[in-house]
């Protein structure tokens, strides 16, 4: 293998977005996921300048400056790089000059999201769990004594006149909000596993559309963007529907009146891999996106958004997504959440069927 062959092979075998840029700040080569991550064609990539392509919150032609002056390189800690249409990407940047070309530089770019969305997954994962042991004691030592109150409510309805009705029927309603509330909660303490099956994914995506699009999605538009080539999972049915159609109402909820459009994304990602329980590394190769253009989550809840009673709406719960996280714990999968004003996206990643199962 010749130094020239090499060196093609380490350029296209770097798992990151990296460019070099001449002398003059344009883009002369380009790795494949620097197109991956601007959602751009190389040929349309290369020559253009590099700050007409990416938007780095950093004075990168300073930086360009010093890497060229000093030859030496430079590395630039968290910072939002966007690309195109796409929301910004918290990533790390290493700036190099380039040994034989005088004036270009070399820029690899870290994204920090899968690092970090790994590190709220696992704190959401115990956060759910802790809920389980509250649900419990919830459900015993709280709906029994409600049942009594609605009960005598009622009882007590059949004498009084107009006006008292309304204090009985008023009893009756909150007691069976808080009966709601509670059926929510006590599913936290549900510990069987998961009755898994092979599963087409788009087959619940579609189902829980159809179900949305009649009720409290009425008024939303929702867009199927479906990878027909992904292979089959092995999950619980009727749990990934829930999840589904609780990421679907929060998305509606969160537009408002007005409506919006909701976008249903399946591809293809071979890059997320996350130990198992029982040790062995698994792939997450399925990616399941809800994409909404609402107003999105505010910065400060996105960390805690899959906390239990953790919610951003005026009568929420909080227990809808922490449920979500659980479900999708449950089967080792994972779930995380990017959101800005006008684009979130709940992206949820699964492993495919096993061979052995699909064939039986």
């Amino acid at each position: 293998m010749t130094v020239r062959t090499l060196g093609d092979t380490i350029w296209a075998s770097l798992p990151v977005p990296s460019f070099v840029v001449d002398p003059e700040d344009r883009i002369s080569e380009v790795n494949a996921p620097a197109e991956q991550f601007l959602n751009t064609s190389q040929r349309s990539l290369l020559g253009s300048p590099v700050f007409d392509k990416l938007a780095i919150d950093a004075p990168l032609e300073e930086a360009f400056g010093r890497v060229r002056t000093d030859l030496s390189p430079l590395f630039i800690n968290k910072v939002d790089v966007s690309g195109g249409n796409a929301a910004p990407v918290q990533c790390n940047i290493q700036i190099a000059p380039l040994i034989g070309m005088p004036g270009h530089v070399l820029v690899v770019m870290e994204p920090r999201q899968i690092a970090d969305r790994l590190g709220r997954a696992y704190s959401v994962t115990s956060a759910a769990k802790s809920a389980i042991g509250m649900a419990e004691m919830l459900a015993h030592e709280i709906k029994n004594p409600l049942a009594g109150i609605t009960g005598a409510a009622q009882l007590l309805s059949m004498n009084l006149s107009n006006g008292d009705l309304e204090l009985t029927d008023l009893i009756v309603a909150e007691s069976r909000r808080i009966v709601a509330l509670l059926d929510q909660v006590e599913q936290f303490g549900n510990l069987r596993p998961p009755a898994r099956r092979v599963v087409n994914i788009h087959d619940l995506l579609d189902r829980a559309r159809k179900s949305a699009m009649v009720g409290y999605a009425a008024h939303m538009k929702i867009v199927e963007d479906f990878d027909p080539s992904l292979p089959p999972t092995y999950v619980d049915s009727d749990q990934m529907l829930q999840v589904f159609l609780n990421l679907l109402k929060n998305a509606s909820e969160a537009s408002g009146k007005q409506g919006g459009t909701i976008r249903l994304h399946t591809f293809y990602d071979l890059s997320l891999r996350l130990r198992r329980r029982d040790g062995a590394g698994g792939a997450l190769p399925l990616q399941i996106e809800i994409i909404d253009d609402g107003p999105g989550i505010p910065e400060d809840m996105q960390a805690d958004i899959f906390e239990p009673f953790v919610s951003g709406r005026e009568n929420g719960t909080g227990l809808g997504l922490a449920l979500v996280s659980k479900i999708i714990s449950d089967h080792d999968g994972w779930i995380s959440v990017d959101s800005v004003p006008g684009r979130t996206v709940f992206r949820i990643s699964l492993p495919i069927a096993p061979k052995e199962v699909r064939d039986e």
